[in-house]
């Protein structure tokens, strides 16, 4: 049996998540808060819970407050993040926290049950429509720097070198591994600079970062 504690503010929204998981013989709500402080003082109580289902706004303390108290106080204990916030900074943070998985509310029945019993084998889940979004970003990334190379009109030793000075390597360095002058090297480096319209070394390889040609 999958334990759940059911931590979210709105009664409606809460009663029907409830409903849709004990419809599984495999799932029991062993309680509902409104917040994470209610949370953790279940927890304190001794109430044996195998997943928190909690969303990300609530009063008295929110979803990442809860994530960052459970972390140290009952690390054994997995959170599933189920929220409307489709923002990546809530995402991200969420994952750092220590998040096992992050769900939107407009997830089916089946999905949720499936990434409750998921994670409850220790392993980590992301929603389909998450994921797919994420894909969709992967699959583009190599346009977008191809598109950028081509826009400033780079030849490919020119992105070899770009690729060689944000790892750090000097003039001499470069020149040694590419088997060509360090006179050569300097004006490759002039020309990257001109192109791209930035003052200086640092500035080129910041600006390259910022647009995908380099990580």
């Amino acid at each position: 049996m999958i334990n759940i504690i059911l931590a979210e503010d709105h009664n409606i929204v809460r009663n029907g998540v409830k409903i849709l998981l004990e419809r599984d013989a495999d799932l029991k709500v062993v309680a509902e808060t409104e917040n994470g402080k209610e949370v953790l003082n279940l927890l304190q109580t001794g109430i044996e819970a195998s997943i928190i289902l909690a969303d990300i706004n609530m009063p008295d303390m929110d979803g990442i407050s809860l994530l960052k108290q459970m972390k140290q106080k009952y690390p054994d204990v997995p959170i599933i993040i189920l929220s409307m916030l489709d923002n990546e900074q809530y995402i991200i943070e969420a994952f750092k926290e220590g998040a096992s998985g992050y769900l939107f509310k407009n997830i089916s029945a089946d999905e949720l049950i499936f990434a409750l019993k998921h994670v409850h084998t220790g392993n980590r889940y992301i929603c389909t429509e998450l994921s797919l979004r994420l894909l969709d970003r992967l699959m583009n990334l190599p346009s977008q720097r191809k598109n950028w190379a081509l826009h400033h009109d780079f030849s490919a030793r020119e992105i070899e070198i770009l690729h060689l000075m944000s790892e750090g390597y000097t003039n001499n360095e470069m020149s040694d591994k590419l088997f060509i002058s360090k006179r050569t090297i300097e004006g490759y480096r002039q020309n990257l600079i001109d192109k791209t319209k930035v003052k200086n070394t640092a500035a080129l390889i910041k600006y390259a970062v910022l647009n995908g040609i380099i990580e």
